[in-house]
């Protein structure tokens, strides 16, 4: 027989706001509160902490940005120490560094998991529908079927070149290709990228949130390493303004729900010769 688990206690998460608008948050200042609450976390000197605020213009790149991805115009970036690969962040942006104490062993990727959720039940109640791409972490607006989206002018869609010539360069060729333009093209595009980092145990970084900014900030990049799709914003999809003031109470509502919800537990301890505990695989 399994031995019963103990009474979960109710989960405790709590909220910092750094700085919003004009107390935008400077990144690097940003990253040494991060470091600083990460400490305390890991010494369980504080609960799970999500700290939420917008930061001053700045590109930041994670370990794996490739040269050929980062500003032609020599604009500064941050290399910092999370995964994933170049993106902006700015006003009108909401971003988010959950710092989390998870069960070991750890599972990162149902970390980031947790997070798409949050941020895909925020866009619903905000009546947007918007999902995850395989292979590609954040969360996604979905385009049209290729073979019905507008063809770039003279160009076959067969023959992308963003797909079929390694030497393309997208930040060099205009609207056409610009990430920030993906909706009149009908493509996939990014609504709120995740790069994360676990150290001891505990995370950090965290997610980007698209709400109101000005997103041809990011056609000089190729964001996220990903040349076949763009960017785009709740306001650009939801058609009216949809701030980080507005957005900021319904991410803490999800988060915290999600968060609860599906918060890792220790596993069942099974006695001697009793049959396995079934496990439940989600369809798909």
């Amino acid at each position: 027989m399994i031995e019963p688990c103990e009474p979960r206690e109710p989960y405790e998460l709590r909220f910092v706001h750094l700085g919003f608008g004009a107390d935008a948050v400077e990144y690097r200042a940003a990253w040494d509160e991060q470091r600083s609450v990460h400490a305390a976390r890991f010494a369980d000197e504080i609960p799970d902490t999500c700290l939420l605020l917008e930061h001053q213009a700045v590109y930041t790149a994670g370990r794996r940005t490739e040269d050929s991805e980062r500003p032609l115009d020599g604009t500064p970036v941050v290399d910092v120490d999370r995964g994933g690969k170049i993106t902006w962040h700015g006003p009108g942006q909401l971003v988010g560094y959950p710092i989390l104490k998870l069960p070991r062993p750890v599972d990162v990727i149902a970390h980031v998991r947790r997070l798409e959720e949050a941020l895909i039940r925020t866009c619903a109640e905000l009546g947007l529908e918007a999902t995850r791409v395989e292979g590609r972490s954040g969360v996604w607006v979905l385009g049209d079927p290729v073979e019905q989206r507008p063809a770039i002018p003279g160009l076959n869609l067969d023959f992308d070149p963003r797909l079929t010539d390694d030497e393309f360069d997208p930040r060099l060729n205009g609207p056409e290709y610009a990430p920030s333009n993906a909706g009149q093209r009908r493509e996939d595009r990014k609504l709120a990228a995740i790069g994360i980092r676990i150290a001891k145990g505990v995370t950090m970084h965290g997610f980007s949130f698209n709400c109101d900014p000005d997103n041809t900030a990011f056609d000089k990049i190729v964001p996220c390493g990903i040349r076949d799709a763009g960017v785009t914003s709740l306001s650009n999809e939801l058609g009216r303004r949809v701030t980080v003031t507005e957005v900021v109470p319904l991410v803490e509502k999800h988060l915290r729900d999600v968060l609860a919800e599906e918060r890792p537990q220790p596993r069942a301890v099974e006695t001697a010769g009793a049959a396995p505990a079934a496990t439940a695989v989600p369809a798909g």
